[in-house]
């Protein structure tokens, strides 16, 4: 599972990795843009992530931003059969940012702090690992 972490906040981005990386290769990115850019990268080489762990607040281009031009990108690359898991990361839990994120196709919101468990579940719902904590290679 080739997953990219987005968050502007250090520990964050530390915690996911630390929770993902026997899964598969973790990459970073600080800020939307950053995301984008990684995103547009990984889609021209044929190499597409699997997840994308967004922040929704972050410095620039926020999290629901980034997510737009996320699934845009996808969408000119191939579209459905490209399309990244996007599990989005944000201490902000109210109604608004849930809404706007699942009209911006995401595929779950996280609210932090972020719990290992209450994670690695939704990825066995998302089939991106299976029941036994592997990356489900099969799914892709």
């Amino acid at each position: 599972m080739k997953t990219l972490i987005v968050d502007d906040d250090f520990t964050s981005r530390l915690l996911l990795q630390e929770i993902l990386k026997i899964y598969g290769p973790t990459y970073i990115a600080v800020n939307g843009k950053e995301a984008v850019a990684a995103v547009r990268t990984a889609l021209e080489a044929a190499a597409p992530y699997d997840l994308v762990c967004l922040d929704i607040m972050m410095p620039g281009m926020n999290g629901h931003q980034a997510l737009s031009e996320i699934r845009t990108l996808e969408a000119a690359n191939g579209g459905i059969s490209h399309r990244a898991k996007v599990v989005m990361t944000t201490a902000l839990g109210d109604r608004a940012n849930v809404e706007e994120a699942i009209q911006e196709h995401c595929d779950y919101f996280l609210v932090k702090p972020i719990e290992k468990a209450t994670l690695l579940q939704e990825l066995q719902k998302l089939a991106l690992i299976d029941s036994s904590g592997h990356a489900d290679t099969g799914s892709r």
